[in-house]
């Protein structure tokens, strides 16, 4: 197999997957003369790639919704094609992308090093910033869907204890953290947490085994998993134990229907879509440097509710603290943020 993917390999893997039919249709990057006037955008995936059944896969929505309405052309890498992010991101370079869009705080430095070699191309980041000129940036209000879903937790909890469960530590996953627990202190306050990092994003037994302590040991019995595949492992391993449990970036409850209540999800998809228009319609520039998606704007927020049934007064509290975090009456508490 060659490292560099055509679009029709895209199609096929995602057919493969089952996760976007409607992607494939069979058309080549460069086979006709009218893919010479669209927009050419290249993007470098996060560790685990595609099938993560949560950021990269969203991702690829955007994109695709993009390529389908025939405003852009599209290729990807994944470093487990490339090895490295700094080849697939040199790689895009090469082959013209006009865009080239780095999925994760992760890929920061090997994009930056890029953009500082190629100063004429123009570069998105994803959950960073970038000093650079030529980087735009799009990030999300994680705190505030999280907010949603700890309220979400706490009215569904019995034990008034509550599980996280991260991949990697960092300043990012701590906003999912933080809100989590502000928004489920907010309806009980005597609210206590078991909080896991696993160090991982892509190991299904680490997310198991991080919930099934939290449920045996602790009392859990509401798991939110911000961890990607390690985060599958937990939901499905609280579905295992009789437990609810909150998923994370798309909505993951065909992943454990008897277990997952909700997903906070952050429309990625919707946010480089947005992006990518405001792009063409600005010509070929982001009138914004700094993008940033909260729930004002449904860059993030809460899926419907499943397997809950919440009373007038519960529906009622959660739209009122919704409309509080829009407004700003509600506010986060961040350190160093």
């Amino acid at each position: 197999m060659k490292k560099h993917k055509t679009w029709s390999y895209l199609g096929c893997m995602i057919l493969v997957a089952a996760l976007f039919l409607s992607a494939c249709s069979g058309q080549k990057i460069a086979d006709t003369s009218a893919s010479k006037h669209k927009l050419k955008v290249g993007i470098v995936l996060s560790d685990i790639g595609l099938g993560d059944q949560s950021f990269s896969d969203g991702a690829f929505k955007g994109l695709i919704k993009a390529r389908d309405e025939g405003d852009i052309l599209f290729d990807y890498k994944e470093i487990a094609d490339t090895g490295t992010y700094d080849v697939g991101f040199e790689q895009l370079v090469n082959e013209g992308s006009d865009i080239i869009i780095g999925l994760g705080y992760s890929v920061k430095e090997s994009l930056e090093a890029t953009a500082k070699k190629h100063p004429d191309r123009q570069f998105l980041l994803i959950d960073e910033k970038s000093e650079l000129a030529n980087v735009a940036s799009i990030t999300f209000k994680e705190e505030e869907g999280s907010f949603l879903a700890g309220a979400l937790a706490a009215m569904a909890s019995k034990s008034g204890h509550l599980g996280f469960i991260g991949g990697v530590e960092s300043s990012l996953l701590h906003k999912f953290q933080i809100g989590y627990e502000q928004g489920a202190r907010a309806i009980n306050p005597n609210t206590s947490f078991s909080v896991n990092y696993t160090g991982d994003f892509g190991k299904a037994e680490l997310g198991a085994t991080a919930a099934r302590e939290m449920i045996t040991r602790d009392n859990a019995d509401v798991i939110y998993t911000v961890a990607g595949l390690t985060g599958v492992g937990g939901l499905q391993e609280a579905q295992k134990q009789g437990k609810y449990s909150i998923g994370v970036d798309s909505d993951q409850f065909f992943l454990a229907e008897k277990s997952v209540i909700a997903s906070m999800v952050k429309n990625i998809d919707v946010a480089i879509y947005n992006a990518l228009q405001t792009y063409m319609k600005s010509n070929a520039s982001f009138p914004e440097k700094d993008m940033v998606f909260g729930l004002q704007d449904g860059g993030v927020g809460l899926t419907q509710i499943h397997l809950l049934e919440l009373t007038k007064e519960q529906q009622a509290q959660l739209e009122e603290l919704q409309q509080k975090l829009i407004s700003g009456e509600i506010k986060i508490n961040i350190p160093n943020s």
